[in-house]
């Protein structure tokens, strides 16, 4: 380890966009957290959950000529830009399961880091400062690089968050996040101080079974029955997903899930409806996915689900209910 501790990442609220003083608004990025651990020409990069994913994304070893004279710690997320510039989280999830991708494979789907928080500079922890001055320091360090790899993304104090949701809208960008401009940093914790208003409604789940497929995919997946953990700790039954895939999607899962197999049912609470219990096959409750979903019903479940992919950089017992 770079650092002797970890810092894992604050993590925002869902909510509406806030109005009133004292917000600073970002666009919210479609991609994967990642924590940069930076110290004596050594760097490191850590997912939400603590995995290391250097040599996943080499080409953002970068940072360390960036921040030449600097060691730090960085939050940020790593995302994969579509032709237009916008975040796309289906192509990132083509190297998000890969340890050491190849070089074909790093120029078909380039990631860029787009860092938007500074928690550590030069030896000195800086949690406790507010939002607004750990920004000032994060825009000294002038990390923009030329290649385009690392970028610290716009923030904008003091403007109608409601207008920074109509343009995320109109560029096809998943939402924006506010943070109070006093804010501290509060590693691991769940703030109100930083609040995520999202374009697209999107639930992260843990995978509890699946069942066999019909016409072209039989053999194969059909559908996926979907868990998440209530404020009580118990894994409930929160729905089932069988659109959005790819057939290479369907392949990995596939392989993934046969070696996790057991035979009872893993859910704690929230009965799966008949139809779709009848012939599941049962897995550990590991493997963490997302989803989109259009609404929910009465009872919490998705309606109306589609797969988005799979989530290595999430622990499945961080995996709360809607």
């Amino acid at each position: 380890m770079v650092w002797d501790r970890v810092i894992r990442p604050m993590l925002a609220t869902t909510g509406q966009v806030p109005s009133g003083s004292g917000w600073a608004f970002e666009f919210k990025w479609d991609g994967v957290r990642a924590v940069t651990y930076r110290r004596s020409g050594s760097v490191q990069l850590l997912s939400r959950n603590d995995n290391d994913v250097t040599l996943s994304y080499p080409e953002l070893l970068g940072i360390d000529d960036l921040l030449g004279e600097h060691d730090a710690v960085l939050d940020g997320e790593v995302v994969a830009l579509d032709r237009a510039g916008r975040p796309n989280f289906g192509q990132l999830q083509h190297r998000m399961h890969e340890r050491s991708p190849s070089e074909e494979l790093r120029r078909d789907v380039p990631v860029t880091y787009y860092v938007f928080d500074v928690l550590v500079l030069n030896g000195k922890s800086v949690l406790d400062e507010p939002f607004e001055h750990r920004r000032e320091l994060l825009e000294e360090l002038d990390l923009d690089d030329i290649t385009r790899r690392v970028r610290v993304p716009p923030c904008y104090p003091d403007v109608d968050g409601q207008q920074m949701l109509d343009v995320a809208r109109s560029h096809g960008l998943e939402g924006v996040l506010a943070k109070r401009l006093d804010s501290r940093y509060t590693p691991g914790r769940r703030s109100t101080s930083w609040i995520k208003t999202a374009l697209v409604d999107t639930q992260e789940v843990v995978i509890c079974g699946w069942k066999r497929g019909q016409g072209r995919r039989a053999g194969t997946i059909g559908s996926l029955l979907l868990g998440a953990y209530d404020s009580g700790g118990a894994l409930r039954y929160i729905g089932h997903v069988g659109t959005g895939f790819t057939d290479s999607m369907l392949d990995d899962l596939f392989d993934r899930l046969g070696s996790l197999a057991r035979n009872d049912n893993p859910f704690d609470t929230g009965a799966v409806p008949r139809e779709y219990a009848r012939d599941a096959q049962w897995v550990e409750p590991v493997l963490v996915g997302e989803v989109e979903y259009r609404t929910l019903t009465s009872d919490n479940r998705l309606r109306h689900a589609s797969w988005r992919g799979l989530r290595a950089d999430k622990s499945a017992g961080d995996v709360e209910a809607p």
